[in-house]
Order: C-alpha cells, then structure tokens, then sequence
C-alpha cells in the first residue's frame, strides 16, 4: 500500500433556518463544499487510490444522522466523516409552519480533504 498525500481540500457553509436540524446545516455544508470541486484528475491521471476525510463543525454534532449525511457525498468509498462541536447558532422567530421548535438557527460548517494513493 502506498502513501496518501493531499489531493484537494474545499470548505463549505450550511444552514437549517427552521427546523433546528444540525443534520440539514451538515448536508447543505458538504454540498456547498463539494460544488466548487470537479476533480477529473482522479480518473485521468495514474492515481492508484483515494480517500475522503470530512471534519464538520455543528451546533449539537451528536444529534447529527451519519447515515443520512453520509448520502450527501457522490462518492462513498474510503468515505471517513467526523462531526465535532462547532458552527454557529443565532436566533431568528418561530414559524410553525416551518415546523420550527425554537428561534434556533443552525449553522455547520465542513472541511473535505480528498486524499490520493501514489
């Protein structure tokens, strides 16, 4: 097995204005990530493997579902996803059609760092 050196890395914002759901900011920060990146060089250069590390920082990382964060990335293998406490919380209204339970705002934060076999 050969050693893995940093490829690229990409950094996003997300936010759950409603609903206070720290998995939402999560997903909405990895997409947010991932949409400046096409990384084409993983397939046209002589890359024998890659790995994927996503550190997110949330308000409540506990109550984040890894399953359902873990679908927000394209590719999953050698996926490996750390949530830690971080972000931000500010306070908007409660809208009940919003299904909203208090005036918390969540918001996430996520670094992803695509690493390569050489």
């Amino acid at each position: 097995m050969g050693e893995y050196k940093r490829f690229v890395m990409e950094f996003g914002f997300g936010v759950d204005s409603h609903g206070q759901d720290p998995t939402n900011a999560c997903i909405k920060a990895v997409k947010d990530a991932i949409s400046r990146v096409y990384i084409i060089g993983l397939l046209e250069i002589n890359i024998k493997d890659f790995k994927i590390d996503a550190l997110l920082g949330v308000p409540y990382p506990e109550s984040v579902d890894i399953n359902r964060l873990t679908e927000a990335f394209p590719i999953k293998k050698n996926l490996s996803i750390k949530v830690v406490k971080g972000g931000l919380i500010d306070y908007g209204a409660i809208m009940e059609e919003f299904n909203d339970k208090n005036t918390e705002i969540i918001m996430a934060v996520a670094s992803i760092t695509v690493s390569v076999e050489v």
